[in-house]
């Protein structure tokens, strides 16, 4: 259809010509609403990137003689990290003569992934980098899921507070109301009480 006919057409039939495969030959062009064509676009692209979930890889550096406490600490990051649906990449960082004895490093890493394996599992086996040994371990939830846990969670413990604080409140205003039912007892007169407070001794 020559140009000149496929614009009458647009104009009659009040839609836009558009052009939707230009390298085409001839080229392929379209009657449609442009500004409907542009809006559901724009919302599958947005419904699109709402869907995606960005794996988000976290770290944790340890010491091969890290202390328990530390250990422990940083055990609950990284659960932290694989309850969100992140992954999350230990590394052991071996400092001077430590460098001989890779194993230290190695079941350091075992006994982590041992203590997090209901949150997560060993994606990259450990191995040795330069003076660092890496291991990566991913979520056994997806971010999706992750997210929603987590906000499960969140309004559990909000709900559990407000339950607490209701608790508190009902106790207190239970003390108040005794206190107030007890009658007030009567201060013994002292030989004091009994002077005139005018006089002045």
């Amino acid at each position: 259809m020559r140009i000149d006919d496929a614009l009458r057409l647009a104009r009659e039939s009040e839609l836009d010509l558009v052009e939707v495969a230009p390298m085409a030959r001839p080229p392929v062009a379209k009657l449609m609403d442009y500004g409907k064509f542009k809006y559901e676009n724009a919302q599958k692209a947005r419904e699109s990137r709402r869907n995606q979930s960005n794996t988000v890889i976290k770290e944790m550096k340890l010491r091969p003689k890290i202390d328990s406490h530390d250990y422990e600490t940083k055990k609950g990051h990284v659960v932290r990290f694989l309850k969100a649906g992140d992954k999350v990449k230990i590394t052991i960082m071996f400092r001077g003569r430590e460098q001989s004895r890779p194993e230290l490093g190695f079941n350091l890493l075992k006994q982590l992934a041992d203590d997090v394996e209901e949150f997560g599992y060993i994606e990259s086996t450990p191995k040795q980098d330069g003076r660092n040994m890496l291991m990566v371990l991913g979520p056994h939830k997806k971010k999706t899921e992750a997210r929603g846990d987590v906000a499960a969670d969140r309004d559990a413990k909000a709900a559990a507070r407000a339950a607490d604080a209701q608790l508190e409140e009902s106790e207190r205003a239970t003390q108040r109301a005794t206190h107030q039912a007890q009658p007030k007892k009567q201060k013994k007169k002292g030989p004091a009480d009994n002077m005139d407070p005018d006089i002045d001794l």
